[in-house]
């Protein structure tokens, strides 16, 4: 056992009842990787922050000693300096022991075999009951043995097969509130917090589809009756889901899962722009957000890829070319990213740092981390891996980038739709795809196995206020206290909605292989016919993955409790003054009230059009 010495003891007892007594959240309070999704502090969520520091550290030194073995005494040198300087950041540093950040999993081997492949107890699943009861285990399972989010965007697919089997083609009539009820069950408890996940919500994600991408991705399916699954059934069933949800939330903040909207793009034959394929998804969606319905909205003019987090684009061919794949998931195509490393692009640029240099040394690093996962694997610790749920050899070693709006700041661009600016972002984000291509088949080479860098703007939910407060204390140019990846200043009103669509459009944003998103901040819910414009905008212009956010009004009136999903100044229903509100923090929505101090303050500043 390792003694602490009494100083470590008090400092301990210090944190603790700092963390007891004072009125802060969780988020403010938690010194380590902390985030919005713990709603409540309690005695589990002190037992999960107590020891990240010490976690941390363990972390550190044996990613450290790894890449001292592969890559030497200079590199190991670099990897301590670039995190202790804060050029770099460790994404989920606390988390032992080297897991996988974040994964998007192939279902099909749970319609198989059940949960017994990874540890579980529960067989195949025969019927709608079965099937939802073990999927919420299974979930929960295989998150605890990942540090970030997880995707599965074919529980409609398979739900659909279970209630037709059970019911007959017409469940949704026949079973409506059955349906309802299992709809309940999964949702609520996976929102619910995961002893296994630090006391907090699994980060779960999943999506619907256009007939064409439903097509792409599910028509080559065998169902356990072998039979393939069957689109115009899954389509009511997306909407009754769709309407369900956003009904539900008018009872509850439910962050998870975090939905993305996917669908085809084609070239009109009069007009010469891409248009959406399905017409009547562009209608059902643009519906569904008039409603005040929150998803993200991701379009492809074929099903190559697939976006189901915050940020996350996964490549999803068989060759997996011209990759674009965030830190979350896809559908059928077991991948992911393994870790995260995020270089504060401010500070590089102030500091006259070398981009290629940094971008090389932090491939290093993700590659010994990956290889510590490849003991971890070689061993049976990742059993999710064995199972089929996920391929290693697909998932990808990202390199994060923040305070890119700071550094064009810091060089004298203007930050608007203006062709500087946006040559300065896309040659960045050009630098940076063209290395990681390059280094992915030197490093596949050499370690023996796949290696695929690529490159996402980070969420950066707490990171950027510590990038901010860092680069502050060295006394470089901060011009705000968070910094947003955004490619626009999230508190200014200069730019329009259409000018901050071009911000991301294809022209920017082709050599992030690894996602962004553009949040589209609104001051209230625009009208279908509105929405619609918008849909069509974002596939003119290229910007394929983008959301919006309009602030929920939540009764804080234990006897009332309504969520309105308009910005009022008093609860609609009882009238009380006594409210919150519920945002997305960075991808996901949660309350306000929950947010760290720094990401409360950013909040209140922030541009809604």
């Amino acid at each position: 056992m390792i003694t602490l010495t009494k100083n470590q003891l008090d400092e301990k007892l210090r944190y603790a009842k700092s963390y007891i007594e004072t009125t802060h959240n969780n988020s403010t309070l938690s010194e380590v990787d902390p985030n919005a999704n713990v709603d409540k502090k309690t005695i589990a969520t002190l037992g999960a922050e107590f020891f990240k520091d010490a976690a941390m550290q363990v972390n550190r030194y044996a990613l450290g000693e790894r890449i001292e073995v592969l890559f030497g005494t200079k590199s190991r040198q670099n990897y301590e300096d670039m995190l202790s300087s804060h050029l770099i950041y460790s994404h989920d540093e606390s988390v032992l022991f080297a897991r996988p950040y974040c994964v998007a999993i192939d279902l099909y081997p749970y319609i198989q075999k059940g949960n017994k492949c990874v540890g579980g107890l529960s067989e195949a699943p025969k019927h709608l009951s079965s099937f939802c009861g073990s999927y919420v285990n299974l979930i929960f399972m295989i998150a605890g043995r990942f540090a970030g989010a997880i995707a599965d965007v074919s529980l409609l697919t398979y739900f659909d097969y279970f209630a037709r089997k059970d019911f007959g083609d017409d469940y949704l009539k026949t079973h409506k509130e059955v349906i309802i009820g299992h709809f309940k069950q999964v949702i609520y408890t996976l929102n619910e917090p995961a002893g296994g996940r630090g006391y907090q919500a699994v980060f779960y994600n999943t999506s619907i589809f256009d007939k064409y991408y439903f097509e792409a991705l599910f028509s080559h399916i065998t169902l356990p009756d072998f039979s393939n699954p069957k689109w115009e059934s899954v389509e009511k069933l997306q909407r009754f889901f769709m309407a369900w949800f956003n009904k539900e939330r008018e009872r509850a903040i439910l962050t998870f899962p975090v939905i993305t909207a996917a669908f085809i793009t084609e070239l009109d034959s009069k007009t010469k722009n891409l248009m959406p394929k399905d017409l009547d998804f562009l209608d059902f969606i643009s519906e569904e957000m008039s409603r005040g319905n929150s998803f993200f909205i991701y379009s492809s003019d074929n099903a190559d890829s697939l976006s189901s987090c915050c940020r996350l684009k996964n490549e999803i061919t068989k060759d997996m070319k011209n990759t674009f794949a965030y830190t979350l998931g896809g559908t059928g195509i077991s991948t992911g990213s393994i870790k995260v490393f995020t270089i504060n692009i401010n500070r590089l640029v102030q500091k006259g740092y070398n981009l290629e240099s940094i971008v090389k040394e932090v491939q290093k690093f993700l590659v010994a981390f990956r290889d510590l996962v490849e003991d971890n694997l070689k061993h049976g610790l990742l059993p999710d891996y064995d199972a089929g749920f996920i391929s290693a050899d697909k998932q990808y070693l990202t390199i994060g980038i923040n305070g890119v709006v700071e550094s064009a700041e810091f060089l004298g661009f203007e930050i608007s739709n203006n062709e500087k600016y946006k040559a300065y972002l896309s040659g960045l984000f050009q630098k940076i795809a063209s290395l990681n291509k390059k280094y992915s088949q030197i490093y596949t080479q050499k370690m023996g196995y796949k290696i695929r860098f690529n490159t996402e703007q980070t969420p950066c939910e707490n990171l950027g206020a510590k990038n901010a407060k860092w680069d502050k204390n060295d006394n470089l140019f901060v011009p705000r206290d968070v910094y947003n990846s955004y490619n626009y200043v999230v508190e200014s009103d200069a730019l329009d909605i259409f000018e901050k669509f071009d911000l991301y459009g294809s022209g920017v944003t082709k050599h992030l292989d690894g996602g962004s998103a553009y949040h589209m901040n609104l001051c209230e819910l625009p009208t279908k016919s509105v929405f619609k414009k918008l849909v069509l905008y974002s596939v003119k212009v290229g910007c394929n993955y983008w959301t919006f956010n309009v602030k929920a009004t939540c009764c804080n009136n234990k006897e009332c409790g309504y969520i309105n999903k308009h910005t009022k100044d008093h609860c609609v229903k009882c009238g009380s003054k006594d409210i919150d509100y519920a945002t997305r923090v960075i991808g996901y929505l949660v309350r306000v009230g929950s947010m760290s101090t720094e990401r409360k303050q950013e909040s209140k500043r922030r541009f809604y059009a």
